[in-house]
């Protein structure tokens, strides 16, 4: 085999190492940016559910918003923007989760003291009499 031959065929061998490494690099970020997308998803479910659309709703329209756009990049298999649109999702949503669970602990609140105040003016009612 001539030393051209010998060349040729480890050149070969290295193009189809190469290419073999890109398609490894493409297929191992879908995989975690499909991931991310997927638990913002859920991030986002549950903001929803603890009433973020009444409670916070700019912030749970920046995560719906981001989702949307996580989404499209992951279509488009752009898995870099994906990952990052759905982090920034997933963080709008606990933000707005989180804000929804104040609201209601702040109106708890609020209630009881309320309710602490009638019962202390039954009390000094009860008591003047």
């Amino acid at each position: 085999m001539s030393m051209e031959t010998h060349t040729n065929q480890l050149l070969k061998a290295l193009c189809a190492a190469a290419l073999l490494s890109l398609a490894a690099c493409g297929t191992s970020q879908k995989a975690p940016a499909t991931a991310d997308v997927a638990v913002s998803k859920n991030a986002v479910e549950n903001a929803v559910s603890a009433g973020a659309a009444d409670l916070a709703p700019q912030e749970i329209t920046a995560a719906r918003a981001k989702m949307m756009r996580a989404n499209e990049a992951l279509a488009a298999k752009d898995y870099v923007l994906a990952r990052q649109l759905a982090t920034e999702a997933q963080a709008d949503a606990k933000l707005a989760q989180s804000k929804a669970n104040s609201a209601k602990a702040n109106a708890a609140a609020n209630a009881l003291d309320a309710d602490l105040r009638v019962l202390r003016q039954e009390v000094d009612r009860a008591n003047q009499k």
